[in-house]
């Protein structure tokens, strides 16, 4: 095990950062009005009684932004976590399904699912970890005999951190926040430390999205306006509807 050089994540945030905001304005530039109408309730904004077509459209792309930032940013963080466990533990980005991260510590492999925060799972999904690690337990234990294997689901950020008993075939631990950046760097600060770093021209940056954001909302808003209202402004209902849930 080695001292995690805080300079050193400095740097990586430095050189790696700016793909999270090429990849946020990218996906922005690609995406589609009537692809994201298809996705919202219409019903909903006439139970608000929404009227202004560029509320219902800021309000649709609000929505998208903020899931596709953290899908974004989560994928970001997962290349963080695992460049400060290399550092540390010498681990490596698993080539396991459903497993991120693997690693040697206290004489057991540890193999590690990261997610960005501790409420990302329904009992489908959290299934399915859990079938990814027996998958993954059965896989190492065949080919590296009696070796012990710790299961971890590991949260970027968060508070909820609980040991779990499973299938009879061993332990599932979840770290949040503190605890998960302390368990992959034996560094109890880390998880504050991380805050300077990823701000690193993030004004300069969010200038940009800003602008391409603007772009885009002024051409949706447009588009709806073409589409979904009448001549004198007003919101036809039925033809959003109609666009939005009809068998057609």
């Amino acid at each position: 095990m080695n001292d995690l050089n805080l300079d050193d994540v400095k740097q990586y945030v430095e050189d790696n950062i700016g793909t999270f905001h090429k990849k946020r304005t990218d996906k922005l530039a690609d995406l589609e009005l009537k692809t994201i109408l298809k996705r919202k309730n219409p019903y909903l904004f006439k139970a608000k009684n929404v009227l202004v077509a560029a509320e219902i459209i800021q309000g649709i792309l609000d929505a998208w932004v903020s899931s596709s930032e953290e899908g974004i940013f989560g994928d970001w963080l997962e290349g963080l976590a695992i460049f400060v466990n290399q550092k540390v533990y010498g681990g490596w980005k698993s080539g396991m399904d459903g497993i991120d991260l693997e690693f040697d510590k206290n004489g057991a492999r540890h193999i590690v699912t990261i997610k960005s925060g501790p409420d990302w799972s329904n009992s489908s999904s959290w299934k399915k970890m859990i079938d990814n690690f027996d998958s993954a337990r059965k896989r190492l234990k065949t080919s590296g005999g009696g070796i012990n294997v710790v299961a971890v689901n590991g949260c970027c950020y968060g508070r909820s951190s609980k040991r779990y008993e499973y299938k009879k075939k061993g332990d599932l631990y979840k770290y949040c926040g503190q605890s998960f950046w302390a368990y992959i760097s034996n560094d109890d600060d880390l998880y504050k430390d991380l805050i300077v770093p990823i701000g690193y021209k993030a004004k300069e940056k969010n200038e940009e999205f800003l602008e391409s954001y603007s772009k885009i909302l002024n051409k949706f808003t447009l588009e709806f306006s073409q589409s979904f209202c009448f001549e004198n402004g007003e919101i036809d209902w039925d033809k959003l509807v109609e666009f939005n849930s009809s068998r057609r």
